[in-house]
């Protein structure tokens, strides 16, 4: 199977309909390793290798990843590496490495991470909010691996792991929200800050050491051990609930507020997105941002939302360049990324006030 396939398919899940004004996507992730078996870290490549190809032959028999993508890093080409990594299919330190793999669903919800920092990584995205619902299905998966797969268990700590981080559930449960109301009324370090002391942690649009983007954050759970994996669910839930509701206010406020100043900060990121010439990845991000801000207030019909999240996945530089079908340069970059931003707004009408 091919990154090209995947593309093919269509069903990136960060971009399948059903994702909601604030919260864009839900995550489970399941950090397990094979029982005897050296972490990755230390194992040497032959057994890294026996690895692979024993945790990708029990997870290819299992229903849910049959007809499915099978990737190995070394096997792909840098570019489609990394629209994998934009695909929030793989992370970055998978996809630099040439031991590791990836087996995908074909719809894209579930994906397997096959020797990155543990001998398996097991991820469900469901676009919007669907925490009980990405749970139980990540369970599940959970429980398919374990019948298949004899997997490092501690009586007294948990699920064994490589980084000691993980140790316990091994589960991280995330959210990736949408905030343009807190960001732009200024109150996004204080809301960061009370997360971060209730023990959340805050991250970028690609995870662990990035910086938000187009006003998008990963929000997830820190402790893995001492706690079931009921409580953890239970309070991320808790506060997605809450920064929901205070994203809202912060968005009524300043469309309030500022009456006139407020439409004209979103038609104008329409206005340069539609017309421009030249684009950076941060600067499409950004104004992307105020157009799905737009679509959320009635500024623009909630139904072009889902083709505004199509967009933050399509403005990326390796979506750029692989859809371009060859590597560009920035500058390059810059003008097919605008490109297929004029193209995609074409029909949109314009901005208008909020709806009431």
């Amino acid at each position: 199977m091919s990154v090209q396939e995947i593309l093919a398919d269509d069903h990136d899940p960060a971009r399948a309909s059903g994702a909601q004004a604030v919260v864009l996507s839900t995550r489970i992730r399941l950090a397990r390793n094979l029982a005897g078996h050296p972490f990755p870290g230390w194992a040497k490549a032959p057994q890294r290798q026996e690895i692979a190809e024993r945790c990708i032959a029990a997870l290819v028999d299992l229903p849910r990843f049959r007809r499915g993508h099978v990737l190995r890093m070394a096997q792909e080409a840098d570019l489609d590496r990394a629209v994998l990594v934009e695909r929030h299919l793989v992370s970055k330190e998978l996809a630099s490495g040439q031991a590791g793999a990836a087996v995908i669903s074909r719809d894209q919800t579930c994906s397997v991470m096959v020797n990155e920092e543990d001998h398996l990584r097991l991820q469900v995205l469901r676009p919007g909010w669907h925490l009980r619902g990405t749970w139980n299905l990540a369970e599940q998966l959970d429980d398919a691996l374990a019948a298949a797969l004899p997997l490092a268990f501690s009586e007294r700590l948990g699920y064994l792991t490589a980084c000691p981080t993980n140790v316990g559930t091994g589960l991280r449960a995330s959210a990736m929200v949408h905030l343009p109301g807190l960001c732009l009324a200024g109150q996004i370090d204080k809301v960061t800050r009370a997360l971060n002391q209730d023990g959340l942690a805050v991250r970028g649009w690609l995870g662990e050491g990035t910086e938000a983007a187009g006003n998008i954050y990963q929000i997830s759970n820190q402790q893995t051990l001492g706690l079931a994996e009921e409580d953890i669910l239970k309070h991320l839930g808790f506060w997605i609930k809450h920064l929901v509701e205070q994203e809202w206010n912060a968005r009524r406020k300043l469309a309030l507020d500022e009456g006139e100043k407020f439409v004209d900060r979103l038609a104008r990121s329409f206005g340069v997105l539609r017309h421009a010439r030249l684009l950076s990845s941060s600067e499409a991000m950004n104004m992307l941002s105020h157009l799905r801000l737009a679509c959320d207030l009635g500024c623009l019909p909630e139904a072009l939302r889902d083709q505004v999240d199509r967009l933050l996945i399509e403005g990326q530089p390796a979506h750029v360049q692989v859809r371009h079908g060859s590597p560009l340069d920035s500058d390059g970059r810059d003008l097919r990324r605008a490109a297929v931003m004029r193209a995609a707004l074409r029909a949109f009408p314009e901005v208008g006030p909020p709806a009431a």
